[in-house]
C-alpha cells in the first residue's frame, strides 16, 4: 500500500534543525512572520525577535532580509523536490499517474508548508541568486518536467510540445489553483475543492493532447 502525499507532507522536517541551531532558528522565525505578514511586512530585527534572539545575532548568519528569505526558500525547494521525488516515483509505472501525482504533490506542499511556499514563489528571490539556490530548484522543477517527457512519449512526434512547455502549463495551472482557491490569503472561495479543480484541469488538459480518452458520450444525449 502506498502512503499518501498528505501523509508524506505531515512527516518531512525541516533539514538540519535541532535545539540551539540559530541559524534555523531565524529561519523558523521568517517562516512564521511570511505565513503571517508576507515577505516584506517584517524586518529582520522582528525575525531576530520571533526567534528569540537579538538582532545583532541575525548579521551573524544573514546580510539583509533577503538573505533570510533566500535561505528560507532554499530549505523549501529541497523539501518540495524531495516530495515531488516520491509522488513521481510512486505513480510509477504509470506515465500518467506519476504525472497526475506531481500535480497534486504541488498542492500539498503549498498548503501544509504556506511560509516556505510563499518564500519560494511570491517573494521575488531569483533562484538565480546563488549557485546552491539554483540547483535545488532546478531539480524540484526538473521532476515535473522529467513527468511531462515520460508522458508526452504517448504523443505522435509531430504533435508533441516539448517536454518544457508541458510541464509549464500544468506549473501554472497548478500554481493559479494554489493562489486562488487553495490559501486563505490571497485565496478565495470555490464552489469545488481545490484538488478537483486541479486534478479536472490538467484532465482537460491531457485529454487535449490525446493522452487520455474523451468523457464517454451520453448513451440518451
Amino acid at each position: 500500500m502506498t502512503r499518501s502525499l498528505g501523509g508524506l507532507t505531515s512527516g518531512m522536517a525541516k533539514r538540519g534543525y535541532h535545539h540551539g541551531n540559530l541559524r534555523e532558528a531565524l529561519i523558523d522565525g521568517c517562516l512564521t512572520l511570511i505565513e503571517k505578514r508576507g515577505p516584506t511586512g517584517f524586518t529582520l530585527s522582528e525575525a531576530a525577535r520571533e526567534a528569540g534572539v537579538t538582532p545583532a545575532a541575525v548579521y551573524r548568519h544573514f546580510e539583509g532580509r533577503e538573505d533570510l528569505i533566500a535561505a528560507a526558500a532554499l530549505q523549501g525547494y529541497e523539501m518540495f523536490g524531495d516530495l515531488m521525488e516520491y509522488a513521481y516515483g510512486d505513480g510509477q509505472p504509470s506515465a500518467l499517474k506519476a504525472f497526475e501525482a506531481t500535480g497534486r504533490a504541488y498542492l500539498a506542499f503549498a498548503r501544509k508548508y504556506p511560509g516556505h511556499y510563499i518564500a519560494m514563489f511570491e517573494s521575488g528571490i531569483s533562484i538565480n541568486r546563488s549557485s546552491e539556490l539554483h540547483a535545488v530548484a532546478t531539480r524540484a522543477m526538473g521532476v515535473l518536467e522529467k513527468a511531462a517527457e515520460q508522458l508526452s512519449q504517448h504523443i505522435p512526434a509531430e504533435k508533441r510540445p516539448p517536454p518544457q512547455m508541458f510541464s509549464a502549463h500544468i506549473w501554472a495551472l497548478s500554481h493559479g489553483v494554489v493562489e486562488l482557491f487553495a490559501r486563505s490569503n490571497p485565496g478565495t472561495k470555490s464552489p469545488f475543492p481545490p484538488e478537483d479543480l486541479l486534478e479536472t484541469g490538467i484532465g482537460i488538459y491531457l485529454r487535449g493532447l490525446g493522452l487520455i480518452a474523451p468523457d464517454s458520450e451520453d448513451p440518451n444525449g
